[in-house]
């Protein structure tokens, strides 16, 4: 018994040191990786909605809700936001148009966001390993919430839930591509129509 109670304190400042690693969302290398793949906590006056958490600098959103107002700013900017995942070939195929339109239009009132579907429990082990081989250069966030048909239509009523998908807005117009986009010219034409 006097063992048990010489360890008891040992143990509990163990368990704290241990479960306080993970108790901030975003420490040291998450955030330092964070600065090219995460969208900017302010952009034209308008407010990044905050994440639940950071994996290698990647944005966790644990529910729609807490990403929604990604859908809805309403500035100058045109927004593109691709819905992917690691494990989707069409996806992959075609984030280089996304990444060669984040980089001709650098400066610009047009902003990429590369929404990750991927399975949460794949997003330290596939998706940021993924992420940071290929420099991706749009901003990337990761939406944990699996709940697809709770959430598809907020996103747009012609989504059928297919991956890749890709919405673009600005302000109050959209346009919604559900199939593979082919070319950088396709989401230019796309940010054209708005």
């Amino acid at each position: 018994m006097e063992n048990f109670t010489r360890l008891t304190p040992v143990v509990c400042g163990l368990a704290i040191i241990l479960f306080s690693c993970n108790a901030s969302p975003a420490t040291g290398q998450d955030q330092a990786a964070s600065a090219s793949s995460a969208p900017a906590a302010q952009e034209n006056n308008t407010e990044w909605p905050p994440p639940a958490a950071y994996i290698g600098g990647i944005p966790i959103y644990e529910e729609f809700s807490q990403a929604e107002p990604f859908f809805h700013f309403d500035n100058d900017t045109t927004y593109v936001v691709n819905f992917w995942a690691t494990w989707c070939k069409p996806c992959v195929e075609e984030l280089p148009y996304f990444e060669e339109l984040t980089r001709a239009y650098e400066g610009q009132a047009v902003r990429v966001i590369l929404v990750s579907l991927d399975f949460p429990r794949q997003f330290k082990t596939k998706l940021a390993p993924f992420v940071g081989e290929r420099q991706l250069q749009s901003a990337v966030i990761a939406l944990a919430d699996g709940r697809y048909n709770d959430w598809i239509d907020k996103v747009s009523t012609e989504w059928t839930g297919a991956i890749p998908a890709t919405y673009v807005y600005k302000r109050d117009k959209s346009r919604f591509i559900g199939t593979s986009v082919k070319s950088m010219a396709e989401l230019e034409a796309a940010i054209r129509s708005l």
